[in-house]
């Protein structure tokens, strides 16, 4: 993907976006604007995570949107988002990233002043996580039933660990997120906005901490579930075994081909001998009845 790099004016401010810059669009960057080198470098390292740096002459702010797909099985922060950094003063935003946001073309173009187009940019960002929660949420009810009411051998314990993994990822970048969007400097005029975006992030957190623990809860209870098919198996083997062992051992003894054995020559031997088998089965039965086994 080739760089890009547009420019924007407003009424009091500019907007200068830059998407999948090379070093070259960088250093220029950074001389043309007077920005630190290493915030620049910054920028563009991959899984950095949020965070904000008050300098004399702007803002500088890290923020990550949500851009997995729903087929993707992610395990850590780059997988499940990417980045966004921001240079902003009251003259000027600069946003530089390096996966082409679509929600960044359809920003208001009204915006009156440069930190309002900072708290519209990062209210779209929060909006990525919605949609996904949304997804997450219905997968773990089409969990809970086919544990619960279905078949639960058609779920697979890499897909939970998946789902728990991804909620948990989520959460975790929502966190830092607000930490760093408590300490964001707006002017009077945007502290609405900014409360919006604050009670967006706290809703978003209380979502993804419910799915997190509802993700760990269904993980616990499918491997119960299965630690308890497993137990019924061991269980139903253990009963045969008690019913099978005695009678083995009985026809073996019988079985042994000896001379001087009074009752393989007694008429009866062998209908007395399935009666004692018989007896036993059913003393070993009652046995089990009584304490409950079967």
């Amino acid at each position: 993907m080739a760089s890009t790099i547009r420019q924007k004016e407003f009424a009091h401010f500019k907007w200068i976006d830059v998407c999948q810059p090379t070093q070259y669009d960088l250093s220029q960057l950074a001389q043309e604007y007077d920005l630190d080198y290493y915030q620049v470098r910054d920028s563009l390292e991959p899984g950095h995570l949020p965070k904000i740096e008050h300098m004399s002459r702007y803002q500088f702010l890290i923020l990550r949107a949500y851009t997995a797909s729903a087929e993707d099985r992610v395990t850590n922060v780059n997988e499940l988002s990417n980045k966004i950094a921001f240079f902003f003063n009251d003259h000027k935003v600069i946003t530089v990233h390096r996966a082409d946001f679509t929600f960044l073309e359809g920003i208001n173009l009204q915006c009156a002043f440069a930190e309002e187009l900072v708290l519209e940019i990062i209210r779209k960002m929060l909006e990525t996580f919605v949609p996904p929660a949304e997804l997450l949420g219905r997968e773990i009810d089409e969990f809970e039933q086919t544990i619960f009411i279905k078949d639960y051998t058609r779920i697979s314990l890499e897909d939970l660990y998946y789902l728990k993994t991804e909620a948990r990822v989520a959460k975790k970048i929502l966190q830092i997120t607000q930490t760093v969007v408590n300490q964001i400097d707006v002017q009077e005029r945007s502290r609405s906005s900014m409360q919006d975006i604050k009670d967006q992030l706290l809703s978003l957190i209380l979502v993804y901490d419910e799915m997190t623990d509802d993700a760990n809860s269904l993980l616990n209870t499918y491997l119960s579930v299965n630690a308890q098919k497993s137990n019924d198996v061991m269980r139903l083997l253990t009963v045969f075994s008690a019913f099978f062992l005695p009678l083995t051992f009985i026809a073996g003894i019988y079985g042994m081909n000896f001379d001087i054995m009074p009752e393989l020559r007694h008429p009866y031997g062998y209908f007395i001998t399935l009666g004692c088998m018989l007896v036993m089965s059913l003393v070993i039965y009652s046995w089990f009845r009584r304490k409950h086994i079967m």
